[in-house]
């Protein structure tokens, strides 16, 4: 048995955040959505609340908004496409840490970080240390537990908005994916169906790797 949460989320304007967001709406263990954006989504549920704030490095002005709930479900992120590693790091490493930091003040509440496959802090990709980094200084903050997902390939929801409009073109690959190689990734489905599993019956890594992924879904 469990306990139903609240739930803060960011992200919701992008495929991957949008994707777990529907998870959690349509989830009895969540009782309530708070996405933090800078701009509107023009989503609208009655679990849904939305605060618009441009900065996420300083939530200052929000904070009082931000106490009482039970988890973070952190799916913001940029590409590393075109971008050298100190603005890569900056989007990412800064952004998130301080974000996490905000959020942290709250005492029961549990951290979920979308990171990727491949994520290693002494790896020879820039993105991957990036995010290593990112990964290892989150599990020092005085959350209740941290939780770094690494999904490989994400298949997306059929009927959301903010699907890359890659997928409108390759999307007839995902079947032969699935078949050749069924552990390079998860639907984004899974995906929200595991982080709602982990911040509400727990797992005994933090790390979680798309195998991971699979089993928490099943939960």
């Amino acid at each position: 048995m469990f306990s139903p949460v609240k739930i803060i989320l960011t992200g919701a304007t992008g495929m991957v955040g949008e994707g777990v967001m529907h998870e959690c709406l349509l989830s009895d263990a969540v009782t309530q959505v708070l996405i933090i954006n800078r701009r509107p989504t023009g989503f609208e549920h009655p679990k849904l609340k939305e605060i618009i704030h441009e900065n996420f490095n300083d939530l200052t002005s929000i904070a009082d908004q931000l106490a009482g709930y039970d988890a973070c479900l952190f799916c913001a992120g940029v590409s590393s496409i075109g971008k050298k590693e100190a603005e890569y790091s900056e989007l990412t490493y800064t952004l998130t840490l301080n974000f996490a930091k905000a959020v942290s003040k709250n005492p029961s509440m549990i951290f979920c970080y979308i990171s990727g496959a491949g994520t290693d802090a002494n790896g020879r990709m820039m993105w991957s240390r990036v995010k290593g980094k990112t990964e290892n200084d989150l599990k020092k903050l005085p959350f209740k537990k941290v939780y770094n997902f690494r999904p490989g390939i994400l298949y997306p929801t059929k009927g959301l908005k903010n699907t890359l409009s890659a997928y409108k073109y390759f999307g007839w690959l995902i079947p032969l994916i699935k078949l050749l190689t069924p552990n390079s990734g998860t639907t984004l489905a899974e995906l929200g169906k595991a982080m709602i599993n982990a911040v509400t019956k727990g797992y005994d890594t933090q790390t979680i790797e798309v195998k991971d992924i699979k089993i928490l879904a099943k939960e």
